[in-house]
């Protein structure tokens, strides 16, 4: 069930095509509906509950088990479709039955961008900031998701503290954006500064990008939750895919 066929069923509704019972009927049917595998259970549900179709996080999951979920979200829903950390063996396994997949090998994601209906808004700009070149593939799976999702996105890379002059050359698009996402490991200094700089939301992710005393992240999840800048909302350590959503979900807010 999609919003678009909703729409259609009330407009049956409403023309006198469609009864109250038949709408009732296909609501509940679609809105909690799943479907079992034995090793996965569907939620086909979900792009009506929360307007985009069940993600799958690919890791742990067989090449098989992978294609038999994508394959079937594909065939089951209309909106784009998200494998997350994938590989490059995953994709290759599962192309074949899905031939308009695309695998994104710096975001570690297999995609599927069909939704011509997704408007997305330049006044309404999703930015997302990193504070080097190595937390760039996290970057990559939050602006990718957040472009899936249906978000105007833009990005500025490799401009962290170390040499904070980088960032103020992005002035005008910290300043245009309407939600901001802070991509930074080390000591994850870069959310406070942008926090500090814009009255936008700012969702910050640490990553597991330093040296030993960065304890893979920690340090870095640390300080941005303990940020004196307002405003700042942190993720999980790499999780560049929870902040696309997030961001995506604040950006849809009017």
């Amino acid at each position: 069930m999609t919003e678009k066929l909703l729409l259609e069923l009330l407009r049956g509704y409403k023309s006198g095509d469609v009864s109250e019972e038949k709408i009732l009927a296909e609501v509940k049917n679609f809105s909690l509906a799943t479907e079992s595998f034995g090793f996965a259970t569907i939620d086909h549900g979900r792009e009506l509950r929360q307007g985009f179709p069940e993600v799958v996080y690919a890791p742990g999951k067989t090449k098989e088990q992978l294609k038999i979920i994508f394959k079937n979200l594909h065939e089951r829903s209309a909106g784009n479709l998200i494998a997350s950390r994938a590989s490059r063996e995953q994709f290759d396994f599962l192309r074949d039955a899905v031939p308009d997949a695309v695998y994104d090998e710096t975001a570690r994601m297999i995609y599927v961008d069909r939704d011509t209906t997704l408007e997305r808004d330049e006044r309404r700009k999703i930015l997302v900031v990193t504070a080097g070149t190595s937390d760039v593939p996290v970057a990559e799976e939050a602006r990718l998701t957040a472009y899936l999702w249906g978000n105007a996105v833009s990005t500025c890379y490799d401009c962290g503290v170390a040499g904070i002059h980088r960032l103020f050359a992005h002035m005008d698009e910290i300043v245009a954006a309407n939600v901001i996402i802070v991509v930074a490991g080390m000591e994850g200094a870069l959310a406070s500064v942008v926090g500090g700089l814009t009255n936008r939301p700012v969702i910050a992710v640490p990553t597991s990008v330093g040296y030993g005393a960065s304890f893979n992240g920690l340090a870095a999840l640390l300080a941005m939750l303990n940020s004196c800048a307002a405003g700042i909302g942190v993720v999980n350590i790499d999780n560049g895919f929870g902040a696309g959503v997030l961001a995506s979900k604040i950006n849809r807010r009017r």
